[in-house]
């Protein structure tokens, strides 16, 4: 192909932590990703915006915030196709004449409206149901093209609860449902599919390819399964309290009354398992992730045999991570924690320069990069108002940034956590009940101060500690002073100037 600009494939899968590439752990296995990982760059600090598929995919799709674009928890979601500030990714790059195709899971929330747009996908399958709350204008659903192996699915994992995430859900099982009938397998095969009979060679191609899983249910293909064995799987260490002390999920009970009911029934549980038992858990979310690995290597094998790998800019991230029953058997998201912010991210493929493959890159990183980063990959004018960093220029921010919103019992929002991260140090801060009456209440703030370095579990909360103070300060002044300036860049509402640099200048006319 005779492009200029670079074949954009964006891999992506939900749930999956930062540690699950064999990058980061001996005991993982997952060739492509690794492949991925030594052609490219592996950002080992990368982290999401929120702990939670919806706001986490809103914000990484436009480049804010989540408290920018108003996406918070897992009920919000933008459904006025009018009123978006910038446009989301897969538009960006069509306006910038990629074909541009989507395969699976965006979880953008937006099917409330009788046809919801595809928000720039000119082909579009998603793995779903067209009455789930998932479909996308013009989407070929799975439920059209294979109700019966839907239907198998679906039987299978009746009894995993909402979201697949009660505790037969995570302790999952070896699935009859053949592979190509998962939901995941069906969207594996209709990306295959595509590549094989709709590529358009005369536009550069922007190819998006999401699965559900390893998010549980943990029911995983037998061939996945075996490839690993119960004696090699590390127990999951806890720490050496029974209970949460002065962090933001100590109330979690009392702020979200279902949430603490489904942490207290898996840790009742688990805490009867055996250690083998417990075990089971983890082999199944990693042989999750090596299925998909398996599959991101289909894809690529076929996108190099049509010759688009050949100028290409590959992506892999996940949406956020997974306790996986870390912290007195604390599973899914939901918090602040490592397991749940931290993301892998890695950024791969033909157009990386070579001085930068094979490195890893230890700088602050956000999934609200991705944007500008491949905007300007694209050839598309930066947003001034976006608070993200092109990963591929030599800017280096100072700290990360995630907010974690909750709503209470009644429906309320909560008032909100916040986290600011460094490689070594992390701040939390938190106000307990709700967001109504939060600004009569500042005086309950939380804090929690973790020496990442000396502490990676995040079970020594040094807060208070005298001997932090001068860090404690400094990480707060940080953190407000990145919330300000980031608020003050945008988004701007009304403005049709976004694209630019001048937006920032004052009016001078009176009144």
């Amino acid at each position: 192909m005779a492009l200029t600009k670079p074949n954009i494939i964006f891999l992506m899968t939900d749930q999956q932590r930062w540690d699950c590439i064999g990058r980061f752990n001996q005991h993982i296995k997952t060739p492509t990703l690794d492949r991925l990982a030594d052609e490219g760059i592996v950002f080992s600090q990368a982290v999401c915006q929120a702990p939670m598929c919806v706001p986490s995919r809103s914000s990484m799709m436009f480049g804010l915030y989540p408290s920018q674009i108003g996406v918070r928890t897992n009920r919000d979601g933008l459904d006025d196709e009018d009123g978006f500030p910038i446009p989301p990714l897969p538009e960006l790059l069509r306006r910038q004449g990629y074909q541009t195709a989507g395969f699976g899971k965006t979880h953008w929330n937006h099917g409330r409206r009788s046809h919801p747009s595809a928000r720039g996908f000119e082909v579009r399958a998603i793995g779903l149901g067209r009455d789930s709350g998932h479909y996308e204008e013009n989407a070929l659903m799975m439920d059209e093209d294979d109700p019966e192996g839907l239907s198998a699915y679906y039987e299978e994992t009746r009894d995993y609860g909402s979201g697949e995430e009660n505790v037969l859900g995570y302790i999952g099982r070896t699935s009859e449902v053949p592979m190509h009938r998962h939901r995941d397998g069906w969207v594996a095969e209709q990306c295959k599919k595509f590549i094989e009979h709709g590529l358009d060679g005369s536009r550069p191609l922007f190819l998006y390819l999401s699965f559900l899983k390893p998010h549980a249910g943990f029911n995983v293909p037998k061939e996945f399964e075996d490839w690993y064995r119960l004696e090699d799987i590390p127990d999951i260490e806890q720490p050496p309290w029974e209970l949460e002390q002065e962090t933001h999920v100590e109330e979690e009970a009392l702020i979200h009354g279902e949430g603490g009911s489904r942490y207290w029934d898996r840790r009742q549980k688990w805490e009867r398992m055996s250690v083998m038992e417990r075990r089971r858990t983890t082999l199944r979310y990693w042989a999750n992730c090596s299925w998909l690995d398996h599959y991101f290597g289909e894809v690529l094998d076929g996108l190099r045999s049509k010759g688009y790998l050949d100028n290409a800019l590959i992506v892999f991230v996940s949406d956020h991570g997974e306790m996986l029953g870390e912290r007195r058997f604390r599973f899914s998201k939901y918090c602040l924690f490592e397991s749940s912010v931290r993301v892998p991210m890695i950024l791969s493929g033909s157009w990386i320069p070579a001085e930068m493959r094979g490195i890893t890159d230890d700088r602050p990183a956000e999934l609200i990069d991705l944007v500008p980063t491949l905007a300007k990959a694209s050839g598309a004018e930066l947003n001034p108002m976006l608070p993200g960093l092109d990963l591929l220029a030599g800017k280096r921010r100072t700290g990360t940034f995630c907010e974690f919103h909750r709503t209470t019992e009644d429906g309320r929002f909560a008032a909100p956590s916040v986290m600011w991260r460094k490689r070594d140090w992390k701040l939390i801060m938190s106000l307990p009940g709700p967001l109504d009456d939060a600004d009569s209440r500042l005086n309950e703030l939380k804090g929690e101060l973790y020496h990442l370095k000396e502490d990676p579990g995040e079970w020594f909360n040094l807060y208070r500690d005298e001997r932090f103070t001068a860090i404690r300060e400094q990480m707060t002044s940080e953190l407000l002073l990145h919330l300000a300036i980031t608020w003050t860049r945008g988004p701007s509402f009304g403005r049709a100037e976004f694209g630019n640099a001048e937006f920032y200048r004052p009016s001078l006319e009176p009144g």
